[in-house]
């Protein structure tokens, strides 16, 4: 999924726990939403912040040119023959957007900090939503990385319909947390499994 939609809805499961908790009565320390957003982007940004930098570097000091970006079947991570720069993103893409990774980090930060770091379910929810959002022909998601290197073929984010449907679903799940300030804990929980089903 897009890296956009990744920190929105980050920031609707932070509102909805957060609004849930406060309607349960059982909140100690609300989710701070823009820890959870930053988050929910971390994984794409830690892969892909190399390759923009260089790319928008050799655009406005070098000799390449907007219809010179690389195409995606270039730098899909199976092409062995890609620049250095893109074969990096591939590694660093392995590292960021694995399950197993995430729980080792989520641990060390635990273990450090004496407390639940919450906002980390923002990186949790981005690999989760990526698994079927992302097909061999792009960046599928390797979620189970060093264990494995099985990667489920889903379905590309890019399509018109997925976009305008995931967008939609944004839109509307902002709508619900604004309109139902006081209702149940069931309408927030019921928001925060929308992006499950994308």
């Amino acid at each position: 999924m897009d890296i956009f939609s990744h920190g929105l809805w980050a920031g609707v499961a932070a509102k909805a726990v957060n609004k849930s908790s406060v309607i349960a009565g059982k909140i100690k320390r609300p989710l701070k939403v823009w820890y959870t957003v930053l988050w929910g982007v971390f994984p794409d940004l830690f892969a892909f912040a190399l390759p923009f930098v260089w790319m928008f570097w050799n655009i406005i000091f070098g000799d390449l040119k907007f219809s010179d970006f690389p195409r995606p079947e270039t730098v899909e991570p199976a092409v062995r023959d890609t620049l250095p720069v893109f074969q990096i993103a591939s590694g660093l893409y392995n590292i960021s957007h694995s399950l197993i990774v995430f729980v080792l980090v989520f641990a060390l930060i635990w273990f450090f900090l004496r407390r639940i770091p919450w906002e980390m379910s923002g990186w949790f929810l981005h690999v989760l939503i990526d698994i079927p959002t992302h097909s061999y022909k792009f960046y599928p998601t390797p979620f189970l990385w060093p264990i494995s290197e099985w990667k489920f073929d889903g379905f590309s984010w890019g399509v018109p319909w997925f976009i305008i449907l995931n967008y939609s679903a944004i839109i509307l799940a902002y709508w619900f947390l604004r309109r139902r300030k006081s209702k149940t804990r069931k309408l927030s929980m019921a928001i925060l499994l929308i992006p499950l089903f994308f």
